[in-house]
């Protein structure tokens, strides 16, 4: 019997960390992962970056990306533009999990939008172009790719099957944007993404490195900000809890730069034993 072809059914961007997502058709893989996926983002005072985890807010702030702007808006704020290409002469150093990044600052302007918005005195920064943040070693290797803003590592797969059997055991429903994938794909059974090890989707080639152990930003509607259950932890921890916790979806690194569509099809190149903690 004919294995189901396995597809890309969505894809997804983040331009801002931890800010609303955008749907897209294709992503551009970059060596730094896909163009514009978390490439900017919001430091507090101390220059420590800032997300959902503390500032469930900052999910209805929706990023477009245009040929020349990043559009940026937010309910009861005026629409906010930030050039795509800067002047990157004002550098400063931001945090983020510890890894200390040369970053621009966005300007005053731009910062007193999201301050207003916010409630927190903040700043916009992205990642200077010659900087390069490298990836943890336990689970990279030599890998010669690197990321920008994400948490660790420059992509995150789920499968749709995943999310059905996730919802199964919900009373509620949710979205898969809960979880902020950047590539969904449809037509393998629940949790092999687990046993992956490496696939190809299109031209580029992809390594499985690490399950994505998931936090309190789940729990936030990504829609409308309310922060009102404990799922879709609470659910996980049923049939997902490892020691590192709940885990749901799966880190990738590229091998390769491409780019990838809605209904490309996956090939899975490698397998293991179970999901890589």
């Amino acid at each position: 019997m004919p294995q189901n072809k396995i597809i890309v059914s969505q894809l997804f961007l983040h331009p801002i960390k931890s800010c609303h997502y955008l749907s897209v058709d294709e992503l551009k893989i970059t060596s730094s992962g896909p163009e514009f996926d978390r490439y900017w983002m919001l430091v507090d005072e101390n220059d420590q970056f800032l997300t959902q985890r503390d500032y469930p807010r900052m999910a209805l702030i929706t990023p477009v990306i245009g040929k020349e702007f990043l559009s940026v808006r937010a309910p009861e704020m005026n629409t906010l533009r930030i050039p795509l290409v800067q002047n990157e002469d004002k550098r400063m150093k931001v945090t983020i999990w510890g890894d200390t990044c040369q970053a621009v600052d966005n300007g005053d302007e731009i910062a007193n939008w999201f301050s207003t918005f916010l409630g927190t005195q903040c700043r916009l920064v992205h990642l200077a172009h010659d900087f390069k943040r490298t990836l943890d070693p336990k689970y990279a290797g030599n890998s010669a790719s690197h990321t920008r803003f994400s948490d660790g590592y420059p992509e995150l797969i789920l499968s749709e099957n995943s999310m059905n059997m996730l919802n199964s055991k919900m009373e509620t429903p949710l979205l898969i944007t809960r979880f902020r994938p950047n590539i969904v794909v449809q037509g393998c059974e629940a949790f092999a993404e687990d046993t992956w090890r490496g696939i190809q989707i299109g031209n580029v080639q992809f390594d499985i490195v690490k399950s994505c152990v998931r936090c309190v930003i789940t729990t936030t509607d990504q829609e409308t900000a309310e922060r009102s259950s404990k799922e879709p932890l609470k659910s996980l921890a049923t049939f997902r809890n490892t020691a590192k916790g709940v885990i749901f979806g799966q880190n990738m690194i590229h091998r390769s730069t491409g780019t990838i569509h809605v209904g490309d099809e996956v090939t899975v190149l490698e397998t293991g034993e179970g999901a890589i903690l």
